[in-house]
């Protein structure tokens, strides 16, 4: 039989991937207002489940302490990954990769990178996945474990966002093509590099203790390649 700490750990991690299902669903169904504050006001009650559950700050990477100890993470990961994708965008080969229908206009792309990104997508999925997710599957499993389902879920939740991947995107569309099957592709491969970025992810939050580091990561990765976006319809 279970213990009580056991037990209340697998309802704990229950009640979150109930959670996450949940929202994700609902945050496809609904538009405007409603549609946008879904995900995040789901972050503001994954944590306070996380703490009526047991959770601590420092089993969430959100201790003071921790929260400063990543700082230097976080600036070295907006660095390297804005230096990756100038470089991307700047070589006509990898271009065409960044023509998404979505950010081409410079306004909306500046937007998306400083005010949506940070506050729909970046900071609320990395409380509900590396924060809360991660602490809840950190109290069962081992490091490995806890990497690998993390990152399969993170990859799952990709999944009703990325229907109309290809159709958006011209460099996919040539390599893919826009009818079903390369719709499929499309959603394949958006689980496969999510569920990989989300392993990378856990593993810095992992390696720094800190939610601050993979906050940092996850932004830099969705609004450089927003601006990268937006600067490769303006060059092209």
């Amino acid at each position: 039989m279970a213990t009580p700490s056991r037990r209340t750990g697998v309802v704990l991690l229950v009640a979150v991937v109930l959670l996450l299902i949940g929202v994700n669903v609902l945050a496809h169904r609904f538009d405007g207002v409603l549609a946008v504050m879904i995900v995040p006001a789901a972050a503001a009650v994954s944590v306070l489940v996380a703490r009526a559950g047991g959770l601590g700050w420092r089993d969430l990477g959100m201790s003071r302490a921790e929260l400063r100890a990543g700082i230097p993470f976080a600036v070295a990961s907006v660095i390297v990954v804005a230096a990756i994708v100038s470089t991307a965008v700047a070589i006509p080969a990898t271009r065409e990769f960044f023509l998404s229908d979505r950010y081409d206009d410079t306004s909306e792309a500046l937007l998306a990178a400083f005010v949506v990104i940070p506050l729909q997508t970046a900071i609320p999925e990395e409380v509900l996945f590396r924060g809360v997710l991660q602490g809840a599957l950190g109290r069962i499993f081992g490091p490995m474990v806890t990497l690998v389902a993390g990152a399969v879920a993170f990859g799952l939740w990709h999944i009703l966002s990325s229907t109309g991947l290809t159709a958006g995107n011209e460099g996919l569309s040539d390599v893919l093509g826009s009818g079903s099957l390369a719709q499929v592709a499309g959603i394949a491969g958006a689980v496969v590099a999510t569920g990989a970025a989300g392993f990378v992810l856990g593993w810095l939050r992992q390696r720094t203790t800190s939610l601050l580091s993979p906050i940092a990561l996850h932004w830099a990765l969705n609004a450089t390649g927003a601006i990268g976006a937006a600067v490769a319809w303006q060059v092209s």
